[in-house]
């Protein structure tokens, strides 16, 4: 592939300024969370950001650390006839311009290296990235945040009577308790006196599945009555009906496992995203909805890909900051 010939127009010659801007960052150390977040969003922006990254990469790795610097300094001079190191500050001002607000935005709501906490769970209990938590909310209710979960908590009288899960996974484990518990998700609540159930909030849809015992969800679009191993999926408009389900592999992550069966494999490192500090950045698309079969623990994620990696024959790229590149 001749990238020098592809690279002619304005658009593409931005585009492969921007794929070294990241590269150079990326291979800094000095990345931080809300950074890889903009990488990522760049990167799956399009295909052409993709094919612009690579050929990036593949030039630094020919031309070596300290070539590539040079390279990549050079493809950032402006003409001779303007002024060099203001016109440097202009490139840097355009590359941050729409992200300024973002970054800033960022480190409000997703805070570098979480040295505070995110504003979403101020007031409330939350879990970092492979991270997990019990909660012991008295009466007999306990609550077990997975990764990346946060909740607030509910009180009716001085007792807890339920959470708002704001985001990610949570476990309700109910034993002889007085009265009924409720999990705030979305546009619905899912009410239950005893057993266990799990609700997971996650980009715009919510998963209820009822483990043991019975746990009703109230949704603007109709209601759902679960008994054990049943679930059912809602976003803001819709709700689903009742499927029956494997506990299971729903449950297996209590267990710090992560199982699956036949799913899409690009599902498969959105899953592996959210316990594993960095990101995985699958590039090739020929693989992304290969099915995917087994179980991985969680504390060893890095084995997990490495198994992937040699079963779909893929190359991997390890960056700093946690980056995993699959080609």
């Amino acid at each position: 592939m001749n990238t020098s010939k592809q690279m002619r127009n304005p658009e593409d010659q931005s585009m492969q300024r921007q794929a070294w801007v990241w590269l150079r960052l990326l291979h800094s150390g000095k990345a931080r969370q809300y950074d890889l977040d903009g990488f990522q969003r760049w990167l799956r922006a399009s295909i052409s950001h993709q094919q612009a990254f690579q050929a990036a990469r593949k030039e630094w790795e020919t031309l070596g650390q300290a070539a590539a610097l040079q390279a990549a300094q050079a493809r950032l001079e402006v003409s001779p006839s303007r002024n060099v190191n203001g016109g440097r500050r202009l490139w840097l001002a355009w590359i941050a311009s729409g992200a300024t607000a973002a970054v800033a935005g960022a480190a409000i709501v997703h805070p570098p290296l979480g040295l505070w906490p995110a504003a979403e769970t101020w007031g409330g209990d939350a879990t970092t990235v492979g991270e997990q938590r019990a909660l012991d909310l008295g009466d007999g209710i306990q609550v077990t945040l997975n990764t990346q979960t946060s909740i607030r908590r509910q009180s009716v009288d001085g007792r807890v009577s339920g959470i708002e899960l704001v985001k990610g996974e949570a476990a309700v484990d109910l034993a002889g308790i007085a009265g009924s518990f409720t999990v705030l998700a979305g546009k619905a609540r899912s009410t239950s006196s005893t057993g266990s159930f799990e609700v997971r909030n996650l980009g715009d849809k919510v998963c209820v599945t009822c483990l043991a015992g019975e746990v009703v969800i109230s949704h603007p679009a109709g209601q759902r009555r679960l008994s054990g191993r049943q679930q059912a999926i809602y976003d803001a408009r819709r709700i689903s009906g009742i499927g029956g389900v494997q506990t299971e592999q729903v449950a297996a992550w209590r267990r710090g496992e992560l199982r699956f069966d036949q799913t899409p494999l690009r599902q498969v490192i959105e899953e592996i995203n959210r316990y594993r500090p960095g990101d995985v950045v699958l590039l090739n698309d020929k693989v992304r909805e290969a099915p995917v079969s087994g179980s991985f623990y969680i504390a060893s994620l890095d084995q997990a890909l490495a198994q992937l990696q040699r079963t779909f024959n893929l190359k991997a790229k390890v960056l700093p900051a946690g980056i995993y590149l699959l080609s």
